[in-house]
């Protein structure tokens, strides 16, 4: 009786310290918070001269064998692929693989690459590690893998959903972004993945993010399917006072677009990775904020009171919007950031940068909030990320919202019907929407603008769109000082009811 009252209480120690092992985020906590209590040292590179000065291109030729991906050879839907450090990504980062009963870091060999006609001494790279990491989950069809998710530089990771192609991106943090001091770029230096289960529809990431004055701990659960989603939860470490904090940050890129045309001929009628800037503010505002390409470093401020959401969005959908057949813009996310909890006071901050190409990342949103806690104590954070091409789910369905912000030269029509230039910029806003739709063509649509002192209002007008069903606001402008930008402000109204989002837009400086 003795023994088998000590045998079974053997068991159930074993099964109680077996149930009661698992990684979680705190474990990652404890580290980052002991990173923050000293000095920051800066990561060393590795990498030999023939990787880190090479040119784009052969970086290309580095790929991955297929045939090695990570959990290739169980019996899960997600498996891992690797990135092979080259040019600026010239830091190891240390992936570890999470099981029920173990952590255990995954190994660099050169054997997971084909190296192509990059010429390099294989015993200079043997000892190398992983740049990044691919998530690879069949979201297109049941039995072809595809890559869902990459986790490439700093703190930077982009995801797509089914039927998307890359574009813009999410990062960890963002820290004094725009600033005169110059911008610090944390980075993610080391990964947990959990292994997941056969059933499993959604992966685990931890990672420990690390900078001059910052330190984090993350939680990133991924969610694949026709949309891809990600619950972030961070808590984040002040080694040192910053001018700026950003959190939930999202980067991306507008060159051009119909409502700031491209200077040069060119058959693409937009190149953008997203049009605009949304806003779901506390008090339940919808604003949309057309991007642009400005000569100037331009930062816009949006003060509010715990925010409902905010993402960078690709609102145009339609080919023709694009006529890019290589890179599909059309395809390509919108990215929208959840809050979950209260946020309390602070500001969503759009930095928009002059770039000449499409090759530069010159757009960043994110939330800073008013108060900072005191170094050491943690910032908890916690937000949904959604990577989709439904942009009006996103919406109330008793709201209307921004199509398309069309820029012109503005005209005025003479008696004989000839439309004479007059020195104005017309701006021709189409709003579309359930709230829309449902008015009778006739309803009595106005609208609310405001402009800034460095213009004069020329034209105020609003006509039915029989084509969307929705309404289109005309605006015709005289700008004072050219040298200078003009903000406005639109919304459309029924009476004393608004029918729209507001349309918050800039004309930037054009000198």
């Amino acid at each position: 009786m003795t023994k088998v009252r000590l045998l079974s209480a053997a068991v159930l120690m074993t099964l109680f310290t077996s149930s009661a092992w698992a990684f979680s985020i705190d474990d990652v906590a404890k580290q980052a918070k002991a990173l923050a209590d000293k000095g920051y040292e800066a990561p060393k590179s590795n990498l030999p001269s023939q990787f880190r000065d090479m040119k784009f291109a052969d970086y290309q030729q580095i790929q991955f064998n297929h045939d090695k991906a990570y959990w290739n050879n169980l019996n899960t839907p997600f498996k891992l692929e690797f990135y092979h450090q080259g040019m600026y990504f010239d830091t190891p980062v240390k992936i570890n693989e999470v099981t029920a009963n173990s952590v255990k870091e995954i190994k660099y060999s050169p054997d997971y690459f084909n190296f192509g006609n990059v010429k390099h001494d294989a015993d200079s790279v043997k000892n190398l590690g992983f740049a990044g990491f691919k998530v690879l989950y069949p979201i297109n069809k049941a039995d072809k893998d595809d890559e869902i998710m990459s986790v490439l530089g700093a703190s930077y990771f982009r995801l797509i959903g089914k039927g998307q192609v890359y574009g813009l991106s999410a990062r960890g943090l963002a820290i004094d972004t725009a600033l005169s001091s110059g911008e610090e770029f944390p980075r993610f230096r080391e990964f947990w993945i959990e292994r997941p289960n056969p059933d499993e529809k959604h992966l685990i990431i931890y990672a420990l993010l690390d900078s001059p004055r910052a330190t984090g701990a993350y939680r990133l659960d991924v969610y694949p399917g026709k949309e891809a989603s990600v619950d972030v939860q961070a808590k984040v470490y002040l080694r040192d006072k910053v001018g700026k904090l950003g959190l939930a940050p999202l980067t991306s890129m507008f060159l051009f677009g119909p409502n700031q045309p491209s200077t040069v001929m060119n058959y693409r009628p937009a190149l953008h990775d997203s049009d605009g800037l949304s806003i779901h503010a506390g008090n339940g505002e919808w604003i949309w904020r057309p991007l642009n390409n400005p000569k100037h470093l331009s930062v816009s401020q949006f003060t509010m009171e715990n925010p409902k959401g905010f993402g960078l969005l690709q609102r145009g959908r339609n080919f023709h919007q694009y006529e890019d057949l290589d890179d599909r813009y059309d395809l390509r996310p919108s990215a929208w950031v959840e809050p979950k909890g209260d946020w309390g006071k602070g500001k969503v901050e759009l930095v928009e940068i002059p770039t000449a190409d499409e090759t530069n990342d010159n757009i960043v949103a994110f939330w800073t909030p008013d108060q900072l806690p005191a170094t050491g104590t943690p910032i908890d954070i916690s937000y949904r990320l959604h990577f989709t091409r439904d942009e009006d789910k996103l919406h109330s369905p008793d709201s209307s919202w921004v199509s398309q912000t069309l820029r012109s030269a503005g005209d005025v029509k003479q008696s004989n019907l000839v439309r004479e230039q007059d020195g104005s910029i017309a701006y021709i806003v189409d709003f579309v929407g359930p709230a829309l739709k449902s008015l009778k063509p006739d309803t009595p649509v106005a609208s609310q603008v405001s402009m800034g002192d460095n213009a004069d209002l020329l034209e105020n007008s609003v006509r039915y769109n029989s084509v969307t069903k929705g309404w289109r606001l005309t605006l015709r402008l005289k700008v004072k000082d050219p040298k200078k930008p003009v903000e406005m402000r639109a919304a459309l109204v029924n009476g004393d009811k608004t029918l729209s989002e507001t349309w918050s837009n800039q004309l930037p400086a054009n000198e």
